[in-house]
């Protein structure tokens, strides 16, 4: 390829910036990063915003690359067949290479009056206008908080730790990841902190109003702040440009994360789905993910064979107040093991994974190339494995279908 290669990254979340940042290591690829903010959302630390116990938005300029450009816009086409992008606002731009990294946010809540009543937390926007309903009302006022998986269990953990009527409802079970043992430490901890959880078959929100919330067996829960923490849902841009994507959303790819419609599209982070097998959406993914489609674009050039995807480390971090914290590992197929680290030492990795996510987004940013956590020995085999068994499991869903 003649002259410059030109490279567009649509999001800038851990994904995108990662992979922008990884692309910066060669002086004939130009990169241009288009995110909706000009500020870096630390995901992780919504719930410490919400409590005013920490922050969650860094300066670009502390973990993106300087070669990378940065265009603070919204994406509202992708035309693969021209190779450009077209914003809301700043017109066309064309690529040779596109990186899909647009994240996931919440899903659309189906539950009457959850759309109306209930705080959603997934983006910044919706983390701060939380944080203002809180700050209007007393700390007696009740608090529900629906969704028992990381975000809810944090912020549930850090309301209380401030002195919050915190109520968690789980709609099932607490912490559906966790292992038995782990899922036992943390409801011991909530406890400790006055959080009051409801759990069982019946723990489902069938309404939201105002000042209650309403359970599936009829009990109703006050409420003058009702948190939204159930289920993630990825933006549509992929399906709306007539790209191939998964029932979520998420743009299909092969292994090397290559669009299945387009050798010149690729995905990262919460919005790939490889093989139509993707990776559990969270950090942890999302940054080898982003270094896996930039190692494919950076294969390309130098006319390669990009690798497949490998993924070899698994678990899940999950924070109980500034004092406490949950380490749950987890096996190469990501489930949950009996082991786990809480408490005191459990606050510490936390806090020392939430930093180094934005330490390693920093070091790639200052040494493109150095990232090396998706070149982690091991995780193919177990991969390959369940690809496989997807594929055997296909033609009988077919049959069954005819």
């Amino acid at each position: 390829m003649a002259g410059k290669t030109h490279v567009v990254v649509i999001g800038g979340g851990y994904a995108g910036v990662m992979a922008a940042n990884r692309l910066a290591q060669r002086d004939d690829v130009t990169v241009m990063l288009i995110n909706t903010r000009p500020d870096f959302v630390h995901r992780v630390r919504l719930h410490q915003l919400v409590a005013r116990s920490g922050e969650a938005v860094v300066a670009y300029q502390d973990v993106l690359a300087d070669g990378v450009r940065l265009v603070v816009g919204t994406v509202t086409r992708i035309a693969a067949a021209e190779r450009s992008v077209t914003l809301a606002a700043d017109g066309t731009f064309a690529y040779d290479y596109l990186i899909y990294a647009v994240g996931s946010g919440s899903a659309e809540p189906s539950v009457p009056g959850a759309a109306e009543f209930a705080y959603p937390i997934y983006i910044l926007e919706d983390a701060q206008r939380l944080r203002t309903a809180l700050d209007a009302r007393p700390a007696t006022a009740p608090v529900t908080v629906v969704g028992a998986g990381p975000s809810g269990i944090e912020t549930a953990a850090e309301l209380a730790e401030q002195g919050r009527r915190v109520t968690l409802v789980c709609g099932g079970v607490l912490g559906p990841y966790l292992h038995t043992r782990g899922r036992r430490s943390v409801a011991e901890r909530l406890a400790k902190l006055g959080v009051t959880f409801v759990d069982g078959s019946d723990a489902k929100v069938t309404a939201v109003t105002r000042d209650a919330v309403r359970l599936a067996n009829g009990r109703e829960l006050p409420s003058e702040v009702t948190v939204w923490t159930v289920g993630f849902g990825v933006p549509d841009l992929a399906a709306r440009s007539g790209l191939s994507t998964d029932a979520v959303g998420r743009l299909l790819t092969d292994e090397t994360l290559t669009s299945v419609d387009d050798a010149r599209i690729l995905a990262a982070g919460d919005a790939a789905a490889p093989s139509n097998l993707p990776l559990r959406m969270s950090c942890l993914n999302a940054m080898p993910l982003a270094a896996r489609a930039a190692d494919t674009v950076l294969s390309r050039l130098a006319g390669e064979q990009p690798e497949n995807l490998h993924q070899s480390m698994y678990a899940q971090c999950i924070s109980l107040g500034r004092s406490a914290g949950i380490y749950q590992v987890a096996n190469r197929s990501d489930v949950a093991v009996g082991l786990h680290i809480d408490d005191g030492l459990g606050a510490k990795i936390k806090e020392k994974v939430c930093t180094g996510i934005l330490d390693h987004m920093a070091k790639e940013a200052r040494k493109p190339g150095s990232f090396r956590l998706h070149r982690i020995p091991g995780g193919v085999a177990k991969r390959q494995q369940q690809l496989r068994a997807n594929r055997a499991e296909a033609p009988a869903d077919a049959d069954r279908a005819v």
